[in-house]
């Protein structure tokens, strides 16, 4: 069936409809991964969002759903310039094209990728439409695209109800604001009792349990709307727990200290990413996914100090706070499928825990 990708500049792009025929309005965004397409699909930080593959051919290597990184998908659409219709892999468990189907997300092949990335990077971010509708005037629908925002995503992808895995090291309790599991599991690899609790809970649950670290999690959305998470973080800061936070934890840890947060052009997505370390001066290649990033000239050096940067633009993309056990990244060190050259900063959380004894 034939279907149409719409931005709000009024581009259309003509493909094929694959997974859900239902129409959608989402936030467009591109991620340059040239594998991990299943873990981008369950990464919840994509909630709102529709995502455009850059690699031209998605699907070879099928689904496998030990790799999945949450319990579903979470990206309003999915866009591609070609999909393998017949996946070759011995794990493979499904194709995408039922996987998409399944969990009604629909989707587009066929496109241009590559001149859509272009008017993406160009005129930054844009809301667009997938549907298999052939519009003949385009003023209604991009009028509902303008009006669209991405609005309650943490809620909607945290954890409902606490839950631990169980360990016999060090206990750690895990903010879940959309986070993916290979964080607990990085955690629990290294022996850490990991307890994951829902968004919105209250610092004193958590404190109560005399946890020996507390992780941030990454999420979805812009940081700025999470104002209650904001105060409870506020709590757990003055706690002088170690806490390590990661990508939408790390921005509002920063917010709880009085910095601010801007959003980018287009935003960091794929597995390329270069940052450097600024107390060593070693760059290491990240997993990234986030639009917004904080404004460095927001960070009181009394309060913290930037730890990393990004080598391509210069943005923030980490912070160590001054006087405390804290520190946070805008980067993925539990990146699966990669790469895992910061996997070490899991290792540097467990010595700030050992050191707090």
């Amino acid at each position: 069936m034939k279907a149409y990708l719409i931005l709000e500049d009024g581009t259309v792009f003509t493909g094929t409809s694959i997974g859900s025929e239902r129409e959608i309005i989402s936030e467009i965004v591109f991620n340059t991964s040239m594998t991990g397409y299943l873990e981008v699909l369950t990464d919840p930080s994509y909630a709102g969002q529709a995502v455009v593959m850059t690699y031209p051919l998605i699907g070879n290597y099928g689904i496998c759903h030990e790799d999945m990184e949450s319990a579903k998908p979470w990206p309003d659409g999915y866009i591609v310039r070609e999909l393998s219709r017949i996946p070759s892999n011995f794990r493979s468990e499904d194709t995408i094209q039922n996987f998409l189907k399944e969990h009604d997300i629909p989707g587009i092949c066929g496109i241009d990728t590559r001149a859509l990335t272009k008017i993406l990077r160009e005129k930054g971010t844009m809301n667009g439409m997938i549907t298999t509708k052939d519009y003949t005037d385009l003023g209604e629908p991009i009028s509902r695209m303008k009006a669209y925002s991405v609005k309650g995503v943490v809620l909607k992808t945290t954890t409902k109800e606490a839950y631990t895995l169980p360990g016999t090291g060090k206990k750690v309790a895990l903010m879940d604001y959309g986070a993916k599991r290979n964080i607990a599991r990085s955690l629990n690899e290294r022996g850490c009792q990991v307890t994951v609790y829902p968004a919105d809970t209250p610092a004193e649950v958590v404190l109560k349990e005399h946890p020996d670290g507390i992780m941030l999690s990454n999420g979805p959305g812009d940081p700025k709307e999470n104002t209650a998470i904001i105060e409870e973080i506020k709590k757990l800061y003055a706690s002088d727990v170690p806490i390590f936070a990661i990508c939408l934890g790390h921005q509002l840890m920063a917010l709880a200290n009085g910095m601010d947060t801007y959003k980018l052009k287009y935003g960091h997505r794929g597995g390329n990413h270069p940052v450097k370390d600024l107390e060593t001066g070693r760059v290491y290649i990240s997993s990234q996914n986030h639009g917004y990033v904080v404004d460095m000239d927001t960070v009181n050096p009394q309060v913290a100090v930037p730890a990393f940067i990004n080598v391509n633009d210069g943005t923030n993309e980490g912070l160590k706070y001054v006087g405390k056990n804290i520190f946070t990244v805008q980067y993925h060190p539990e990146a699966c499928p990669g790469p895992l050259d910061s996997g070490y900063l899991f290792d540097r959380f467990l010595k700030m825990m050992e050191v707090n004894d």
